[in-house]
């Protein structure tokens, strides 16, 4: 009998072995194909009860309102989730039988807490699917079992971490205990507790079976008239372009039959990319190895809980009365060519590289050591550049979405995200916020660039178990886009921070210049480690949940902007011209603002959904035909908008207009100039000072008032200057061409040498705009927040009647009355918060954290988040003022005041040169 023990001393002995053809990544990557069958630790797989024999188990009909291609965990749940919103003409074709890809040798963990108040949200659905719904509806078991989840801390940083999901699972009703060494060994006798600084105890995590769930998913939706077939690859996916040029899904091939559809869900897992191929759709994922072993019987380990070892990158999944061992190591196998006939199938385990997880099994469950190893299972799966699923309507292609790349967490997220996506198919976008998982989150130029894919998907799966620190970057798939001043601002000791594939500067080091470097997989692969890293030492210094040591830093950057001037290069925002004929019946519909008053304003807006939530918020210039065509000054035919949109969010504001567009098949087009121009930030009291040497214009507040731009001269170069602010200060922008960005930001500095300018970064936008109280979009603003909760009412044009995406939900919920409200809270004990506290008021949870800083001018933390009323009732202004407020962070609460109002500037004097 093989024991654990005997496998780490095994694979200790040998040396990692070399394989594979390609010499750059031939230490870490795997050709392997299918290995001879294995078991899994389940009582049964579909394969078993599947029908043997070539073809499809049923005929295939000529047209279906969707095609989901997939049989595993998510397509089952979203063909069931279709069927159960009434969508009865809907078929799922699976190439094999179902599970057979990567869901039937899962694991089947599900956690309810994480890191995410979305992520919670879809767990506990996936639960209440697998544990009662489906149990319910059709009399059979899932194999849903609630043993709990424990999650293992050796240091205060993460039992920190694990406290902050305590508090978040308040918000929600999750029952969670913060466990002592001495506790968490009654609860589990057979783990050693001699190294434990604490445990996060939650009673009703479980797990679930593959068979069991996909089996009750397909019958309950067959049963709603959905068509299950298996033995049916699909071959080709049709495309078609509309009469406007728009490519559209029109048909699924197979070697049985076409199926006409205009809608195609992509939940293929591992095989994703292939099928996207097939439509011209770039999938971002990579297939990897990923294992686990499964113990012969251990005696005293039955009904214990699952447990989750971080530090140690192990799990512990009860198996009965055995545990199946896996986790996530920093060496995982790439598999490099993915089989199209790999079905039900398994890799032989290298211990090389999972010798890791058996090493710390042991020290968590020292009994290990003398258990055997019933078997090993070694499987693909598809992992992505963040960790996170790809879902939602691809931007190439209309009516192709994506349901794949779940980082061996379909099982558990696979209810959540069956609902959102069936309910993304019919209504054209989810219920909740799936910002984080759409795949509208990568620019397009990152969806087809193998480096940045497979870089960044190594470092997220090695990563997995670490510590989630507010203020972490990757060092993988960095300097993909760079902006004209990245050189310049390195030099000056620019920290960066990667966002949407743009190096953005984050602070400013006095230590000097701190270059990210090349990826080297963190030493693994027989990559040769860096040796002094001051990037990678700057991270290591942020990794703590108190004020980070660049705390000061940050502080002289923001104080310096309200008392003096500070220069941010913003050019990493995303630029786009909505021009054309019709570009004005566009506009009016897209922004929730009044955009078209006349040349020469800028207008801060919202773009809304149907629901009323917001998809946006940005700024859009009305612009004229300039007499030379410029990246400043497009050629255009009627009405032309220069639109100014986050830079993180582009892609997303970009697929939204475009989407927006088609549907109404308007006369104008959207133009991406990201690329082609800066964007030079200057903002304080003496900006306009320090301009008006700079600039060839009357910079007075009658011959440039805020909200408004021009295109003028700066040290010779022509930019478009607009009058606004993202900190609350007096301050301009200017967009620059790109050839000419170094020379306007040598001038700027130049003449503001005297009037003790600095450079700032991110970070200090962080805190000025928060204590300024200017909405980030995706924090403080949602795509399931609308304008009346967040508190921008005045960004829509409801008293006037022209009609605009959103505004009929929004009338609907000014009569009735908002049951959401954000509110801005400050703390006076100074303590740090990063999101996701607890809000209390008057005794009862009543809402959680989006977003938090520390506002250096008023020196207090600042906390905005929505409040719900306990009753169900609206959520009022004198509902917001007549509470008492406490905030809880990692099981600690601190008195909150609410305000209703911006702590900092109320009056708004300050953007206006009023000082």
């Amino acid at each position: 009998m093989a024991y654990l023990s005997s496998a780490v001393r095994t694979a200790a002995s040998r040396q990692v072995p070399v394989s594979g053809r390609n010499i750059r990544l031939r230490c870490f990557s795997s050709g392997a194909g299918q290995t001879t069958e294995k078991s899994v630790p389940y009582h049964k797989t579909l394969k078993e009860e599947s029908p043997q024999g070539q073809g499809p188990t049923r005929p295939l009909p000529k047209s279906a309102d969707v095609v989901v291609v997939g049989g595993g965990s998510l397509g089952c749940q979203t063909i069931y989730h279709l069927a159960r919103m009434g969508v009865s003409n809907v078929v799922l074709l699976e190439r094999d039988r179902l599970t057979s890809g990567t869901t039937w040798h899962t694991a089947g963990l599900l956690w309810q807490l994480r890191p995410s108040d979305v992520e919670v949200e879809l767990l506990a659905h996936t639960r209440n699917v697998v544990s009662k719904d489906l149990e319910e509806e059709t009399g059979l078991h899932t194999g849903w079992i609630q043993n709990g989840g424990l999650f293992i801390a050796s240091n205060k940083q993460r039992l920190d971490e694990y406290k902050r999901l305590m508090s978040l699972g308040k918000v929600y009703g999750i029952e969670s205990y913060v466990l002592s060494p001495a506790e968490t060994k009654d609860l589990y006798p057979l783990m050693n507790v001699d190294d434990l600084y604490g445990t996060l105890y939650v009673p009703k995590d479980g797990t679930m079976d593959p068979a069991g769930t996909c089996t009750t998913l397909t019958r309950a939706a067959t049963a709603r008239g959905a068509s299950v077939i298996e033995n049916c690859p699909v071959t080709g996916v049709q495309v078609r372009a509309d009469d406007l040029g728009v490519q559209r899904v029109a048909a699924v091939e197979t070697n049985y039959g076409t199926i006409q559809t205009p809608c195609v869900v992509n939940c293929a897992g591992v095989w994703a990319r292939a099928l996207g191929q097939m439509a011209g759709v770039n999938v971002p994922l990579v297939a990897m190895h990923h294992a686990y072993v499964v113990t012969e019987r251990i005696e005293g380990v039955q009904n214990m809980p699952n447990v989750r070892d971080h530090d140690a990158s192990v799990y512990l999944r009860l198996q009965g009365d055995a545990l199946s061992v896996g986790g996530y190591e920093s060496n995982p196998i790439f598999w490099e060519e993915v089989s199209e006939k790999f079905a039900f199938g398994l890799f032989d385990l290298d211990w090389d590289v999972f010798m890791q997880h058996i090493e710390g099994a042991i020290n968590r469950v020292p009994v290990l050591e003398k258990t055997g190893i019933k078997s090993t299972v070694c499987g693909p799966e598809s992992f992505t550049a963040d960790h996170k699923p790809l879902m939602g309507e691809v931007p190439e292609v209309r009516g192709f979405f994506l349901g794949c790349g779940f980082n061996s967490a379909g099982m558990m997220l696979g209810g959540g995200c069956g609902k959102e996506l069936a309910h993304w198919i019919i209504h054209g976008r989810p219920e909740k916020d799936m910002y984080g998982y759409d795949i509208r989150r990568f620019h397009r130029s990152l969806t087809a660039n193998n480096r940045w894919i497979r870089e960044r998907s190594h470092e997220s799966y090695a990563k997995n178990y670490s510590v989630v620190f507010p203020y972490d970057e990757p060092l993988a798939g960095r300097n993909i886009r760079k902006d004209p001043l990245h050189e310049e601002l390195l030099q000056q000791g620019c920290v960066y921070q990667e966002r949407h594939g743009w190096e953005r500067p984050g602070w400013f080091n006095p230590r000097g210049a701190a270059p990210v470097l090349d990826y080297n997989y963190y030493g693994a692969y027989n990559q040769k480690p860096h040796g002094s890293y001051l990037y990678n030492q700057l991270l290591g210094d942020e990794y703590t949940f108190d004020f980070p040591p660049h705390h000061d830093i940050i502080k002289n950057e923001c104080l310096t902007c309200r008392n003096a001037l500070a220069v941010f290069d913003m050019s990493y925002f995303g630029k786009f011209y909505l021009v054309g004929p019709e570009a004005r019946k566009a506009a009016d519909w897209l922004f929730t603002a009044d955009v078209s008053k006349s040349p020469g304003l800028t207008v801060y807006t919202c773009m809304l959904n149907k629901r009323g939530g917001v998809e946006s918020d940005l700024t859009v210039s009305q612009i004229s035909p300039g007499p030379q065509v410029s990246s400043l000054t497009p050629a255009f035919e009627g009405d032309g908008y220069y639109l100014a949109v986050g830079g993180a969010v582009a892609q997303h504001n970009w697929s939204h207009i475009a989407t927006v567009l088609q549907d109404m098949g308007l006369q104008c087009k959207l133009v991406d100039c990201s690329e082609e121009l800066g964007m030079i930030s200057i903002q304080g009291p003496s900006s306009r000072m320090v301009l008006q040497e700079v600039l060839d214009a009357d910079l007075s507040n009658e011959a440039f008032p805020f909200s408004s731009h021009k295109l003028v001269k700066a040290a010779g170069c022509t930019v478009r200057a607009m009058r606004l602010s993202f900190v609350g200060e007096m301050g301009w922008e200017l967009h620059v061409p790109k050839q000419d960005c170094v020379r306007v930001y040598r001038a700027v500095m130049k003449a503001g040498a005297g009037h003790g300018i600095t450079n700032a970064g991110y970070r200090a936008i962080d805190s000025l705009s928060i204590e300024k109280g200017y909405r980030h979009w995706h924090a403080d603003l949602r795509s399931d927040d609308t304008p009346l909760e967040a508190g921008l009412a005045f960004t829509c044009k409801l008293k006037s009647s022209i009609p605009f995406l959103g505004r009929g939900a929004l009338e609907t919920q000014k009569a009735t009355g908002v049951l959401q409200r954000l509110v801005c809270f400050t703390i006076d004990e100074k303590v740090p918060m990063f999101g996701l506290e607890a809000i209390w008021r008057n005794g009862k949870v009543v809402g959680h954290i989006r977003r938090a800083d520390f506002g250096f001018a008023i020196n207090k933390t600042i906390a905005y988040g929505y409040i719900r009323n306990p009753d169900g009732g609206p959520v009022s202004l004198e509902f917001v003022k007549s509470g008492e407020y406490m905030l809880e962070r990692m099981g600690a609460t601190y008195p909150a005041t609410a305000h209703t109002k911006s702590p900092f500037d109320p009056e708004n004097k300050r953007v206006k040169g009023i000082y």
